[in-house]
């Protein structure tokens, strides 16, 4: 099992962060494009969730999955969404991703008057502690398929 790659983004669709371990393809575009691929993705899957539920969702949509991955969605209060993309064997992540945001966004950008809120997190504390965690999931393997 193992995580590909993370994405961070505001309220407004701009990438704040990114970081992979183990993507072995890429996308073939630049990453701008990939960002805005990503972030429109999520946009239309929340709207058909929300519309097409059955039931009154509490959580809305938390993941989905291919053949090949699977893409592990949290939203918070104001907005921001953190994003992972692991194997398939990896289990439900909305704590984890939850914990990234708790732990680290709020402590390592938020509280940091050098961060300013909206723009590219340039924190290097941030980057490091975030791969640090990453790392140290349970599910987290160096030398992925």
């Amino acid at each position: 099992m193992t995580v590909h790659n993370l994405y961070v983004f505001d309220r407004s669709g701009v990438c704040l962060h990114y970081s992979e371990w183990n993507r072995k393809k890429q996308a073939g575009i630049s990453k701008d494009e990939e960002f805005k691929l990503m972030y429109g993705m999520l946009f239309s899957i929340r709207s058909f969730v929300s519309k097409m539920s059955p039931l009154d969702m509490k959580d809305g949509f938390v993941s989905f999955q291919t053949s090949r991955y699977k893409l592990h969605y949290y939203e918070t209060p104001t907005g921001v969404k953190v994003v992972m993309n692991t194997d398939l064997g990896v289990p439900n992540c909305r704590d984890i991703l939850h914990q990234i945001y708790s732990t680290l966004y709020v402590e390592y950008v938020v509280k940091n008057p050098l961060c300013p809120l909206g723009e590219p997190i340039q924190s290097e504390l941030f980057s490091t502690r975030l791969d640090s965690f990453v790392r140290a999931l349970p599910f987290f393997s160096a030398r992925a398929a």
